[in-house]
């Protein structure tokens, strides 16, 4: 029997679209349950992602200095208590987790099923079908602890009122936004950068272009590629977390690799298109809420072995531009028909 205020720890530490991917289903269960509270445990630096979720404190670790190894971990287990957890909820199922919840001996805990023998089989190319969707794992831990979650009718948070630095940095140009994010964490999830140019020259006809990205190298090549069209701003490297969600909010369109960025603007409840390489939206790990025909995969007569691995992280050296196969036209057609 569910505690009407039963106090939930929820653990989802990283990586960036993992934990934005928690975002839609946590708020399914505070719409559902408004009695509940809920603690998220996850890095700093995720904190915005959790901003209009009533009901929910967001407590950040420190896995890599104060919460370092068992020790860490036991003192970061004390400073918990304070919240008298009832539940814990691990969407993360590391061995870092499966410690800190010893800590808590006698509280109920349910880890995710993250169906490694399932994704193993799709991978190894034994079986080629959808698998169950992150989100969906995500909600069967809630659903073991007792709560009933439904993900078909999603409410999102409405569109940020832009500050006046926002507006500076957009310029007064009334044409319909779209969001660009030409990168990922392994090249072979990227599309060529050449054919992404053609993508953004054509698209920037007609809509304004804001781009995305992190880092140093790619703040580089997106600021040469805003200097090479007209219509096209880089918001990589100028603005804080906090103000690219308010951003993205304001977007009526989000084209991205299978990357952080796709579950940032999928769980404001943007449009969001994702471009595939030698990853494939069968391993569950599509943006919350989008139409299948929202992805845009590799030609696998080409590519027979894809998904060659779950992350991106493994594949064949002639897979690397796998995603090239998808043509700039069919992108192009493809952001028109949804914007």
């Amino acid at each position: 029997m569910i505690k009407p205020k039963q106090n939930i720890l929820v653990i989802r530490l990283s990586a960036m679209g993992d934990v934005a991917m928690s975002v839609p289903v946590l708020r399914a269960l505070i719409k559902k349950y408004p009695d509940v509270k809920i603690t998220v445990l996850t890095r700093q630096f995720f904190m915005p992602f959790f901003r209009d979720l009533p009901n929910v404190t967001v407590f950040p670790a420190e896995v890599k200095k104060r919460h370092k190894g068992i020790l860490g971990l036991w003192k970061l287990s004390n400073e918990l208590k304070v919240f008298k957890i009832d539940v814990i909820a691990d969407l993360h199922n590391v061995l870092r987790s499966q410690i800190l919840k010893l800590f808590f001996f006698g509280k109920q805990t349910i880890q995710i099923d993250k169906g490694r023998a399932e994704k193993k089989a799709l991978v190894s190319g034994v079986n080629f079908h959808q698998l169950k969707t992150t989100h969906q794992r995500y909600a069967d831990v809630f659903n073991k602890l007792g709560y009933n979650l439904d993900l078909s009718n999603p409410v999102f948070p409405v569109r940020a009122i832009l500050s006046t630095k926002m507006q500076a940095f957009l310029g007064h140009n009334f044409k319909k936004i779209i969001g660009i994010a030409p990168f990922a964490a392994h090249a072979s999830k990227m599309y060529p950068l050449n054919l992404m140019k053609q993508v953004i020259e054509a698209l920037s006809k007609d809509y304004q272009i804001v781009l995305f990205g992190g880092g140093k190298q790619e703040v580089e090549a997106l600021t040469a590629i805003e200097s090479s069209f007209d219509n096209v701003v880089n918001a990589a490297g100028k603005l804080d977390l906090n103000e690219e969600l308010d951003l993205i909010s304001n977007l009526d369109g989000m084209l991205a690799m299978d990357s952080g960025n796709a579950h940032m603007a999928a769980m404001m409840g943007v449009k969001t298109i994702t471009i595939w390489g030698v990853t494939h939206p069968f391993a569950g790990f599509a943006p919350f809420n989008q139409p299948d025909d929202y992805v845009l995969v590799a030609d696998r007569d080409k590519f027979p072995e894809i998904p060659t691995s779950i992350f991106g992280n493994k594949y064949p050296e002639n897979y690397k531009e796998a995603a090239g196969s998808i043509s700039p036209e069919a992108i192009i057609a493809k952001v028109k028909s949804v914007i």
